[in-house]
Parts: C-alpha cells; sequence; structure tokens
C-alpha cells in the first residue's frame, strides 16, 4: 500500500513575496511561451523561472537553463524568497471555481504530501492510466538533477467511501489559510498547515490512512512520476546507503474521487486528411446510430457546459459537409476494440479510437503523434477550425468527459489509457508548495 508522509515544504516567505499572486503559475506542461513571457514579467521570482526554464541568450549547452535554475532556486534560498517550514506537515489544498460555460460553482479538496516512489507493476501502490512520452521525461529529469527538488507535484486519486478525509479536509478549512490566491481563470485557490504534531496530528493521521489504504491512482504527472523515479534508481547507485532518503520520494497532490467534486474535460479530437467529409457520415452509419446535427446543437450538447456525465458512447461529429450525433453500437465495434480489460474497452476514448481507425484509417499510432490528430478542450473551436480548414482540419469529433471512476478502473486493471483521454479541472498551482529532496 502507499506510503504517505508529511514534510518540510518550501513556501515563497511573505515577508519577501507579499503578493503570491506574482509568483505563481500554472503547471508548466500548460504554458504557452506567450503565457510563460507574461508570468515571467509579472515579477523575475515568479516560479516559471525554476520550473519552466528557457534557453539562455548565447548558449551553446542546452542544458545550461537547467544549471541556470538551480542557481536561481539556490539563490532563492538563501536569500529568504523561499523559506522552509520548520516541521513536518501535510498541507490541504482547496480550489473554487465556476465550471466553464455554466454558473454551476465547485469546491474541490486535497492535500499535498510526500508519497514513496514505487515502480508501476502488478502488486504496486501507485497506478498509472497513460503512457509517457521521452522528451518531457528527459526535461524533467535534467531539471531535477540540477536542482534537487519537485517544484511541482503529481496529483493523485484515492477512494475513502468512509467520508472520513473529507471530513478532515473540510475542518482544516475552518482555520486561517497560509495562502489565498486567486488565478488568472478566476479560480481561488487556498492552503492550510496541518503539522503531524500538536492538535492537528488525529487530522493528518485520518488522511495519511485514507490515502493510503489502497493503491493511487495518477490523474496527472505521470512525466513527474516517472521522472522521479529515474532520479531515485540515479541516486540509490551512487548513495552511501542512507536510509529513507528523501529521494524515495515525490511530492503529490492527493485527491478524493468517490465525493464526486473532480471535474475532467473532454479533449475534444479534430482531424486531418479527410477529404470526403460526407463520406465520413456515412461510413460512420456501419459502427454508430446517425442523428443529422447543426453546430448549435453540437454546441450544447459537448460544449463545457453540458451535463452529461460521459461513458455512454455518444460523439460529435462535424464535417464541412454536415454533422451528426454518433451513438456507439456496441456489437457493431466491439470486434475491432484493442486487447485489454473491460473497463479499457468501453471507455468513450477507447472507442472514438478504434472507429477512427475503422472510418478513416487514422490508427493509434498516427492519433499519439499528433500528426493526424489536434486536440482542444473547446467544442466551439473544434468546430471552428474544420469551418475554416485550420491547420488542415477536415473534421470534429467531439466527446465527454471521461468519468473519474472509469479512471480509476481503468488503472486498477494494469491497463492504460490512450492519449489524452483526461484534462482535470483546474489544474493545481505551482509555487505554493515546493518539496526539496532533504530532510
Amino acid at each position: 500500500m502507499p506510503e504517505i508522509r508529511a514534510f518540510r515544504a518550501l513556501r515563497y516567505n511573505r515577508d519577501v513575496v507579499p503578493d503570491l499572486g506574482r509568483v505563481v503559475a500554472p503547471p508548466y506542461d500548460v504554458i504557452s511561451p506567450a503565457q510563460r513571457a507574461v508570468l515571467a514579467g509579472r515579477d523575475p521570482r515568479n516560479v516559471v523561472a525554476i520550473d519552466l526554464p528557457i534557453d539562455l541568450p548565447g548558449a551553446t549547452d542546452p542544458d545550461d537553463k537547467y544549471r541556470a535554475a538551480a542557481r536561481t532556486f539556490a539563490r532563492w534560498r538563501s536569500d529568504g524568497t523561499l523559506s522552509k517550514d520548520p516541521r513536518p506537515a501535510l498541507y490541504v489544498y482547496e480550489q473554487a471555481y465556476v465550471l466553464p460555460g455554466t454558473l454551476v460553482r465547485r469546491i474541490q479538496r486535497g492535500f499535498y504530501a510526500r508519497v514513496k516512489l514505487e515502480p508501476f507493476g502488478p502488486g504496486s501502490g501507485i497506478l498509472p492510466h497513460e503512457r509517457t512520452m521521452s522528451g518531457p521525461r528527459e526535461d524533467r529529469h535534467k531539471l531535477m538533477r540540477a536542482s534537487g527538488a519537485n517544484f511541482s507535484g503529481v496529483m493523485g486519486l484515492y477512494v475513502d467511501e468512509s467520508g472520513g478525509a473529507a471530513r478532515a479536509l473540510a475542518e482544516a478549512t475552518a482555520g486561517n489559510a497560509i495562502a489565498d490566491v486567486t488565478d488568472d481563470d478566476d479560480v481561488r485557490h487556498r492552503l492550510w498547515m496541518l503539522p503531524d504534531d500538536g492538535p492537528t496530528e488525529a487530522d493528518v493521521a485520518r488522511l495519511r490512512e485514507a490515502a493510503g489504504r489502497a493503491p493511487i491512482t495518477i490523474a496527472d504527472g505521470h512525466h513527474r512520476y516517472e521522472t522521479a523515479l529515474h532520479y531515485r534508481d540515479e541516486r540509490q547507485r551512487t548513495s552511501s546507503n542512507e536510509e529513507d532518503p528523501a529521494f524515495d520520494y515525490v511530492l503529490m497532490l492527493l485527491l478524493e474521487v468517490s465525493g464526486g467534486a473532480l471535474t475532467v474535460l473532454p479533449a475534444h479530437r479534430v482531424a486531418r486528411g479527410i477529404a470526403d467529409g460526407a463520406g465520413l457520415l456515412a461510413a460512420a452509419r456501419s459502427l454508430f446510430d446517425v442523428e443529422p446535427a447543426d453546430p448549435a446543437s453540437l454546441e450544447r450538447a459537448f460544449g463545457t457546459g453540458a451535463s452529461a456525465p460521459g461513458g455512454a458512447g455518444r460523439f460529435g461529429l462535424w464535417t464541412r459537409a454536415g454533422g451528426a450525433i454518433l451513438t456507439a453500437r456496441r456489437d457493431a465495434i466491439a470486434a475491432f476494440l484493442p486487447p485489454g480489460g473491460e473497463a479499457l474497452r468501453r471507455l468513450d476514448v477507447t472507442v472514438l479510437a478504434t472507429a477512427l481507425e475503422q472510418l478513416s484509417g487514422i490508427d493509434r499510432a498516427a492519433t499519439a503523434t499528433g500528426g493526424r490528430i489536434a486536440y482542444t478542450k473547446s467544442a466551439s473551436e473544434a468546430l471552428a477550425w474544420v469551418d475554416g480548414a485550420v491547420d488542415g482540419a477536415d473534421a470534429a469529433f467531439l466527446l465527454e468527459p471521461t468519468p473519474v471512476a472509469e479512471i480509476v478502473a481503468v488503472a486498477a486493471a494494469g491497463d492504460v489509457m490512450p492519449q489524452k483521454s483526461t484534462y482535470f479541472y483546474p489544474k493545481p498551482l505551482s509555487g505554493l508548495v515546493l518539496n526539496p529532496l532533504e530532510w
């Protein structure tokens, strides 16, 4: 079972950096170059300086940026920009937000902890749900090797049907937050510290026990987790039998799934190289029940404000020859589905990947590399790309969200989901809690 530990986080010193809004940032892997420039321009101490380093002017070695980030990190520690909490704690994290495209308000709570690294495989306490790519893994490894720290965490999912963890988190948020910031998407992020001794000791024990009762499923941050495994193995080869080293652990934001408070947005697919839209619509009848639809009805059904829970095998299709709402005929598709457990085979994203291959010759390799498929979280954007033939776009395939329970079920069966199956919203901010790989 997973081993969960309190730790002494590094956090921005509010006496030195009074406005957290100027120094926090979204996770590195969702930041565009233009957005990074905006964030860096707010304050030279913005976390992107160390979590998303860029090539230095005139540098001849592409790895110079990682060494520069490590020097900046060390300087911030020495000059008081970052300070280390005096005792180990769990860090309760709350995000209050409006579901995109609606007036529905939601609150999501979890907690940051160190989680002991385990390799994936049978019997592991940590389960992946998607594959990773070598480029991002190498980038994160070079940064971790240079800095010796986790600047942003992995997102992990656990199940606690007793409700004990939710009660402990709610009780924690009744006190004064140690951080309170609203981001550019109008999401309010707050943080509380629960030391593992004194009055909060029982709450810490409750949370550790609840999240460590069964395997944790990685929801987001697979590259960061695999990088931490690689770094741990590297350090073990060169360490002098250090007992319980900090590099055996990774920073993780742990979220409970049974309460229904988590939001997963779909990643819509936009296909290139489909010359005959009318032919695609006609061919879809071999695998789907087809109901003609116009752009307005597709946006109502698959826009971010749509209330469908997902998992029913329902998709939107738009081409310049027209559109439709498609409902999968499971018996017709079953023979073409990939090997794997039932949870993987019934996923909407699996059904759609199978249909793309059968109807348009876009196989799973092409989907993974992105050569013929582009992705967007916006249904209206997907439709507009097709109408304007943006970057060769010919057909938009709109999806409903992947239910969180399905993500956990796929991981528990030892399978992994297709690329771009999930987009958890809202993203946790980087810069609120940093994990130095030391005690």
